[in-house]
């Protein structure tokens, strides 16, 4: 039973963010946000721990605070990260990557695998799911409309693509958090999982050419399907996501080809192992530069203003919600409070290997109770954490490749896996923008899954790999297996 009352904050958690995707509440007037929630989790913890283990609350405040101490190198990653996102939105960096690909041409056979590689490159360069798919889908599903191609499929692969860059992008925030609530290097956390992620982006793309193989093939014209963006979506475009009218009406302009450069001089940077914050100091300087030149920057104040624009982004919501998860982490370590998942887990497994898929699964099973990937991420990454640092002999270096996967499982299983949850909160973000830029058709939950081959790869390849220890086919991405590691409990018997 006391058991049972340490882990109470975790099921207050869940309960509020499910019952914060309720609907109705908005009519009755009632709003919860993780903003909300997380300081009232984190305060039903303090008592709990207070009751259960009779801490001081001077105590329950240090290890509060001690917890979120440690997460001080990923506040400064996390506002570089939403600085240089808004930076590349607003100087032409996004608006390049596109107008590159719709130079190709683009058929009813050739729209949706485009949408998805556009979309898989600008969420890497902005570091943003949502706001890729914002600003993606107005272009894509009414140049799907045009050449008469499938707008289901064209919708699945914007969402597939949009969350790409956000499982591994450099300035991601789900990147960030899920690698230093695991202790990992961003920049080793993206070399360990970028041949994976690859082969996962190029087998969907496959999926995409064979599925739209019936559709025509005349070409249509990307500044066509933006004259007939209705002016009730750049109004709703407006209120949901500004920069992504600014891209829009930058593809339509037109900005100079090299304005890709800054995201080739960051991603360059990312390979050769440059530490985190330099590569994004890289991409935010480049891009001024190469906007100065392009026109896209006007002066520096504006550019400033860029910035100023992103920190207060991460500022006013992402860098407060670590904060206050990083005290409700802090305080449920306190009181050991993820012990019996770590001996119910530790009694099922019989090697390190099961030990790292039921890792996987935990964090499935937690992004769909949680149904959001951000919460997921800091509720369920400290749990597989510590079941891996309590249950598992190895040398250093083998523990650091295993927090690795436990990184890859957060990011790649909350943000992937959210596609296949028809009750997450992605979906229903998604959903509701694609419906109003796309009035023609009422967008429905699992017209976003149908087609998400993306996620269908990812979630089930991730998993699968991990459990029959296939990885190690894979450059970069295998993890160390028996005898290099070893459970503690097989070392004593």
């Amino acid at each position: 039973m006391i058991a049972l009352l340490k882990f109470s904050p975790i099921f207050l958690l869940a309960g509020l963010m499910m019952v914060s995707n309720i609907e109705v509440l908005d009519f009755l007037g009632i709003s919860l946000d993780i903003l909300v929630i997380a300081p009232i989790a984190t305060v039903y913890a303090a008592i709990i721990a207070a009751v259960t283990e009779k801490y001081k609350l001077n105590e329950i405040v240090d290890a509060a605070v001690d917890n979120v101490k440690e997460m001080q190198l990923v506040f400064f990653i996390l506002m570089l990260a939403y600085a240089m996102a808004e930076a590349f939105m607003s100087t032409g960096v996004g608006a390049a990557i596109i107008n590159m690909a719709l130079g190709l041409g683009i058929t009813g056979k050739t729209v949706a695998v485009i949408a998805f590689i556009v979309s898989a490159i600008l969420s890497i360069a902005t570091g943003t799911s949502w706001g890729t798919f914002a600003a993606c889908a107005p272009i894509f599903l009414w140049l799907s409309h045009i050449v008469q191609g499938d707008v289901i499929i064209t919708v699945g692969a914007i969402a597939g693509g949009a969350c790409f860059g956000d499982n591994i992008g450099l300035i991601s925030d789900t990147t960030v958090v899920s690698s230093g609530i695991q202790e990992v290097e961003v920049i080793h956390r993206i070399r360990h999982q970028g041949v994976w992620s690859g082969i996962c982006l190029i087998v969907a793309a496959i999926l995409f050419v064979v599925a739209s193989l019936g559709l025509p093939g005349e070409v249509g014209s990307a500044v066509d399907a933006i004259n007939q963006i209705p002016e009730s979506v750049w109004t709703a475009l407006s209120e949901e996501n500004p920069a992504a009218v600014d891209l829009l009406n930058q593809v339509k302009e037109g900005v100079p080809f090299y304005m890709v450069v800054p995201l080739v001089l960051v991603l360059i940077a990312a390979i050769k192992g440059i530490p985190t914050l330099a590569c994004l100091g890289l991409g935010l300087i480049s891009s001024y530069i190469f906007g100065m030149v392009a026109g896209t920057v006007e002066n520096t104040t504006q550019f400033l203003g860029m910035l100023e624009s992103g920190f207060a982004e991460a500022g006013s919501w992402v860098i407060v919600m670590m904060m206050w998860v990083g005290a409700f982490g802090g305080i449920m370590n306190k009181m050991n409070a993820f012990k019996p998942i770590s001996d119910l887990v530790s009694r099922l497994v019989r090697n390190v290997r099961q030990l790292m898929f039921a890792n996987g699964i935990l964090s499935i099973l937690g992004n769909a109770a949680l149904a959001d990937e951000m919460a997921q991420i800091v509720t369920i990454g400290p749990i597989i954490k510590e079941l891996t640092d309590e249950n598992v002999e190895a040398s250093e270096e083998d523990m650091y490749k295993l927090r690795l996967r436990n990184a890859t499982f957060s990011d790649a299983l909350g943000v992937f896996g959210s596609q296949l949850i028809p009750w997450h909160v992605y979906i229903a973000f998604f959903t509701g923008i694609a419906s109003a830029i796309y009035p023609i058709h009422e967008f429905m939950e699992f017209d976003l899954i149908k087609y998400n081959f993306m996620a269908f790869v990812a979630v089930g390849s991730i998993l699968l790999l991990t459990l029959t220890g296939w990885d190690r086919f894979i450059p970069l991405f295998g993890i160390p297996a028996e005898p290099d590691v070893k459970l503690k409990r097989n070392i004593k018997k």
